[in-house]
C-alpha cells in the first residue's frame, strides 16, 4: 500500500544523508518534498501540516546540529513523529463480566464479514470460546458467508430467521451466557452509505448489548473518504476503535496515517490480506518501519512462529546436517512458508539493504515458481519425495503430465534439491568452511 509514499521518502533521506551538515535551507527544501509526498499519497492535509512543522522545528535545533550522522538523525525525528501522528495502540477492552460483547460495524463491501471471522479466529487462538452473531438479513448470502467462515475456524454461529437484528442480538447474548461463551462478535448490517435507519438499528443494539467494544471495520483503499465515514459512525454510535481493512491493497495509504488525529478513534487491528489469518494488532512503530522503508522484522517474525512447529523443525535440522533431508521435508517447508502469507507481503517486511533487493524480485514471478514447485511435489508420490534417486525418465514424464509442466522443470527442481544436498553436507564435513566454493 505504502509502497510509492516510501520510496519518494527514500529519496528524499538518501540526499539528506550524503550530506555532512544540514542548514536551515536543507531542511525546509526536504521538508516541501516531504509535505508534496504525503499529500499525494492522500494524507489528509492539516496532518500534513502539523507533522511536517513538528518534523522542521525539531530538525533546525540542536538535536541534529550537534548529530554526527545529521541526515540519519532526521530521518530518526520523522520516524518518532510519524508513530506520534498515527497515534497509540490500544488494546482490546475485555474487561467486566463474561460474555464481552464486540460488534462490528461498517459500509457495505468493507469487509465486515471477514473481518468478524478473522478477529473470531485470533481470539479463539488466545483461549477464549467465541460466538459470533449473524446480524445481517439484509445483504444477500450475509448469513451464509459467515456459516461457511465460522465453519473453516471451528466457531460456532448463532442466527435465527424472521426477528430483527436487535431482538437477534438479545436472543445471542441469553445463549452466550448458558452457552459459557467469553466473547460474542456481533456481524451487523452495512449500508451502501450513511443513513439513519442503519444507525437507528446500531443504536438499538447496542442499547441492548452494551458492548465493550464498537469496531468499525473501514476500507483503507477508499481514501479520505474513509475519514467521513468513521466521523459520521463516530456521531451516531459510540464507536471505540477501527478495523482497517484491505491495508495489502495498492491504494495510497494516507487513510491510514490520517485518521487517528483526525477521528480520535483510535486504530485497532489491520487487515493485510485475504486469508483468515491475515490480521494483525496494531503496532504504530511497526506501520511507520514499513512506510519509511525500514520493513517489519517483528511482523516477520510473528508470521514465521505462526506456523512454526518447533518438533517439526527440530527433526527437519537433525535430517538437514545428517544428509538426510528429503523432497518430503521440502515440501513440509514450502507449505508452512505459504501459510505465511502471499510473496509481495512477506518481501515488503524486509527491512534496509535486504528490502532494497527484494524489490528487484518479481512477485508475481515469484508466486508462479512456487506454484510449479508445489505441483511438482504433489505429482510425486511419498516414495518418490523419500527416494528421488528412484525417479526414472518415465517417473519424470508421469510427474510432468500430472503437474502441468515439462520434464525440464522437474530436472530443475531435482537439481536444486541435489545442490542443496551438497551444501548441507559441506557444512556438516567443515563446519561452514568451504561453502564459497560451492557458488563459485
Amino acid at each position: 500500500m505504502f509502497e510509492n509514499l516510501t520510496e519518494r521518502l527514500n529519496h528524499i533521506f538518501a540526499g539528506l544523508t550524503r550530506r555532512g551538515k544540514l542548514s536551515a535551507e536543507d531542511v525546509d527544501a526536504a521538508m516541501r518534498e516531504v509535505r508534496i509526498a504525503l499529500l499525494e499519497a492522500d494524507v489528509h492535509y492539516s496532518v500534513v501540516k502539523t507533522f511536517v512543522a513538528n518534523v522542521r522545528e525539531r530538525a533546525i535545533g540542536t538535536e541534529v546540529s550537534e548529530a554526527l550522522n545529521p541526515g540519519q538523525m532526521v530521518i530518526k525525528i520523522v520516524n518518532e513523529e510519524l508513530i506520534k501522528t498515527l497515534g497509540p495502540a490500544e488494546k482490546l477492552n475485555l474487561s467486566g463480566e463474561k460474555p464481552h460483547v464486540i460488534m462490528l460495524v461498517g459500509l457495505q463491501g468493507s469487509g465486515k464479514t471477514t473481518q468478524t471471522a478473522k478477529l473470531a479466529k485470533k481470539l479463539r487462538e488466545q483461549g477464549e470460546r467465541v460466538l459470533m452473531v449473524a446480524a445481517d438479513p439484509y445483504r444477500p448470502a450475509a448469513i451464509q458467508q459467515l456459516q461457511t467462515l465460522g465453519e473453516r475456524i471451528n466457531v460456532e454461529v448463532f442466527t435465527k430467521e424472521g426477528i430483527k437484528p436487535p431482538e437477534l442480538s438479545r436472543h445471542a447474548l441469553e445463549y452466550a451466557k448458558k452457552g459459557g461463551f467469553g466473547i460474542v462478535l456481533i456481524d451487523t448490517a452495512g449500508r451502501s452509505q450513511l443513513d439513519n435507519v442503519l444507525m437507528e438499528e446500531l443504536q438499538a443494539i447496542q442499547k441492548i448489548t452494551h458492548p465493550n467494544e464498537i469496531l468499525l471495520v473501514v476500507d483503507s483503499m477508499i481514501g479520505q473518504e474513509a475519514l467521513h465515514v468513521a466521523e459520521g459512525f463516530r456521531d451516531a454510535v459510540q464507536i471505540s476503535g477501527l478495523i482497517l481493512s484491505k491495508m495489502d491493497g495498492d491504494s495510497r495509504g494516507g487513510a491510514a496515517i490520517s485518521v487517528r488525529s483526525v477521528t480520535g478513534v483510535p486504530i485497532k487491528y489491520l487487515g493485510t490480506g485475504e486469508g483468515l489469518d491475515a490480521i494483525e494488532v496494531y503496532d504504530p512503530s511497526r506501520l511507520s518501519s514499513r512506510i519509511l522503508g525500514m520493513g517489519d522484522i517483528i511482523g516477520l517474525i510473528e508470521k514465521a512462529e505462526s506456523v512454526y512447529n518447533e518438533k517439526q523443525a527440530k527433526q527437519q535440522a537433525n535430517r538437514m546436517l545428517s544428509g538426510k533431508f528429503t523432497l518430503e521435508d521440502f515440501a513440509t517447508q514450502l507449505r508452512q512458508v505459504k501459510k505465511m502469507g502471499p510473496v509481495q507481503q512477506i518481501l515488503g517486511m524486509l527491512p534496509g539493504s535486504l528490502g532494497q533487493a527484494a524489490k528487484q524480485i518479481d512477485p508475481k514471478e515469484a508466486e508462479k515458481s512456487l506454484k510449479v514447485t508445489e505441483a511438482i511435489l504433489s505429482s510425486m508420490t511419498l516414495k518418490e519425495r523419500e527416494n528421488p534417486d528412484i525417479l526414472n525418465a518415465s517417473r519424470k514424464r508421469r510427474i510432468a503430465s500430472g503437474s502441468g509442466t515439462d520434464v525440464q522443470e522437474v530436472n530443475r527442481l531435482l537439481r536444486q534439491f541435489r545442490e542443496s544436498q551438497k551444501m548441507m553436507k559441506t557444512m556438516q564435513k567443515t563446519g561452514g568452511r568451504g561453502l564459497s566454493n560451492l557458488f563459485r
